[in-house]
């Protein structure tokens, strides 16, 4: 048994095994409409979302077992002052397996600590969603028919968008894989990301704030909204949101081979004439979200070992100084670090770097 933090929580193979059982679910629904019955998928959603949540629900009910939880942190013990970990303590003692949404990075990653059931995390701020990963790359592999050898054009908030950060540690597992990092300057990929993932691995990417210049370039075209909870009035305002649009002129260059995904919602970042266009699959992509979270809570509830102790030391000298990290925000957590490949002290909730 073991918690789906990051997706690099998920080997490769895996992930290859994860994706089969889905598409066999696609293919013979019925065959697995009672595999989860009696057993309860607990949703606990502090930050809004449609999709996410509706779609771990829809993967529950369509397996034959049973949903609780709750959608607004406003109806929760947390309006009374109640930790991420006794929340999650309390809720695994009325549920098999615990999807978690929250507006802290690392989040999830505390509850799996305080919890005895599998933790999924849906999304901890702009930290992870590897669930989404997981929806983008079933997609890829049947849209595509591979993992190798593609260019991936990433844009719009490259800078707070969990899903982009958690799709490019995905996809650099694989080989000859290209990167287009396409947004403006305030919203680029952070350091940490490129360095981590793609510095230290070798992989080739050019940054760029224009949408048009490497379009006919791409396999993938991977579009995101402009998050703008995550950041500041003044940063929004430098932003130029009109240059990262996409539409039907913009589409006219790409190759008829070329795929557009979005991780959803839409905003305006992509042009509702463009739905019609062969090439857009992002639909495609929230259905494929749904088979491979099916697939995912098949495989935890397997899983009959009991979660190993996490890799992780405990500092209380040395504290996560993140704003957004669930530990900054929650002083009794412990304070755990690890050490990354780099060699720097680092946060085990949120993996920022801990001086």
């Amino acid at each position: 048994m073991k918690d789906i933090i990051n997706i690099l929580d998920l080997s490769v193979e895996e992930i290859d095994k994860l994706i089969a059982t889905a598409e066999r679910i696609m293919e013979h629904p019925e065959i697995y409409a009672n595999s989860c019955r009696g057993k309860t998928l607990a949703t606990l959603f502090y930050e809004p979302s449609t999709r996410t949540r509706l779609s771990f629900e829809a993967a529950m009910y369509g397996l034959g077992g049973n949903v609780l939880g709750f959608s607004d942190a406003g109806s929760s013990s947390v309006s009374k002052g109640e930790t991420v970990s006794d929340t999650a303590k309390i809720v695994s003692i009325y549920s098999d397996i615990m999807v978690m949404r929250h507006y802290s990075e690392g989040a999830p990653c505390a509850a799996g600590l305080a919890a005895d059931v599998p933790v999924i995390n849906a999304g901890d701020g702009g930290h992870f969603h590897p669930t989404q990963t997981l929806a983008d790359l079933l997609t890829i592999k049947r849209e595509c028919g591979r993992f190798d050898n593609l260019t991936i054009g990433l844009c719009g908030d490259l800078k707070y968008g969990r899903t982009v950060h958690s799709l490019i540690s995905a996809m650099t597992r694989y080989n000859n894989v290209k990167f287009v990092l396409i947004s403006p300057k305030s919203l680029a990929l952070p350091e940490y990301v490129k360095s981590e993932w793609l510095d230290k691995k070798g992989i080739e990417y050019i940054e760029t704030d224009s949408l048009d210049e490497h379009m006919s370039d791409l396999d993938i075209l991977y579009m995101t909204r402009i998050q703008k909870e995550r950041f500041d009035p003044e940063e929004l305002a430098r932003t130029d949101e009109a240059s990262y649009v996409l539409t039907l002129e913009k589409l006219a260059a790409a190759k008829e081979s070329m795929r557009v995904l979005h991780p959803l919602p839409r905003v305006d970042e992509i042009a509702v004439e463009v739905d019609s266009d062969p090439r857009a699959k992002y639909f495609m992509q929230a259905k494929c979200g749904m088979y491979m979270r099916m697939a995912l809570i098949l495989t935890l509830l397997a899983d009959k070992e009991s979660k190993s102790a996490p890799n992780c030391m405990v500092d209380d000298a040395h504290a996560c100084e993140n704003p957004r990290c669930i530990a900054f925000a929650e002083k009794t957590l412990e304070h755990r670090f690890y050490i990354g490949e780099d060699g720097t002290r680092r946060c085990f909730y949120c993996d920022a770097e801990v001086q």
